[in-house]
């Protein structure tokens, strides 16, 4: 392979993606925060995965949201829209399901968040499926794990199923819903599942005054 076609290292990836977010937020945050975010969002699903090269672009994704919701915590927020963030397990399924519909339905009226307290390797291909289904493809969607600045900015918490380990915030707005695990469950339960999140999904968008 010649030296002109020889993919870029990791960290070269890394440092060009921490350029562009440093643009994107010039006047808001130093260069210095953004690698420092970035390099976290970047170990944070290596520790679990045994080829990292590819991990660098979901890193910049996940940098990308949690700068926003600093920016939004520290009182400078991109825009004014409500905030809401999914929580379950591995988000894998559950949480991308809701994260998705929401999206889709809110149609850029809500800043939608999803997060795992133990994030898995991939969303479940029968997550996948029943969104494309629906028309909501999470097209570059990933599991991505809890962190500070994304729990903090939310205005409403929504957990789905992970227990103990759910996040509770004081003076947010925090809703629990029951719904069955389709980890390992056929298409039809899937579905099922999925069209259960719609309805409640419903009724959230009914209970928010700006949409």
């Amino acid at each position: 392979m010649s030296p002109a076609s020889t993919p870029a290292l990791p960290e070269e990836r890394l440092a060009a993606g921490a350029a562009r977010l440093s643009v994107r937020h010039a006047g808001r945050f130093a260069a210095e925060t953004v690698q420092g975010l970035l390099n976290d969002s970047h170990r944070r699903p290596a520790q679990t995965a045994s080829v990292t090269t590819h991990l660098v672009l979901p890193a910049e994704r996940l940098t990308a949201e949690r700068l926003d919701a600093l920016a939004h915590v520290q009182g400078a927020p991109v825009s004014g829209l409500p905030r809401v963030l999914f929580v379950c397990s591995r988000n894998a399924d559950r949480s991308q399901l809701a994260a998705a519909l929401l999206q889709q339905r809110a149609a850029g009226k809500v800043t939608v968040s999803s997060a795992g307290t133990h994030p898995g390797p991939e969303i479940e291909p029968h997550v996948a499926l029943v969104l494309a289904e629906a028309d909501a493809d999470p097209a570059g969607a990933f599991p991505k794990s809890l962190t500070d600045e994304v729990e903090r900015a939310a205005d409403i918490v929504i957990t789905l199923g992970c227990g103990d380990a759910c996040p509770v915030m004081p003076g947010r707005r925090h809703l629990d819903w029951p719904v069955a695990d389709p980890d390992g469950a056929p298409i039809a339960a899937v579905r099922r599942i999925r069209d259960d999140i719609d309805a409640r999904i419903t009724d959230l968008l009914a209970s928010l005054p700006s949409i």
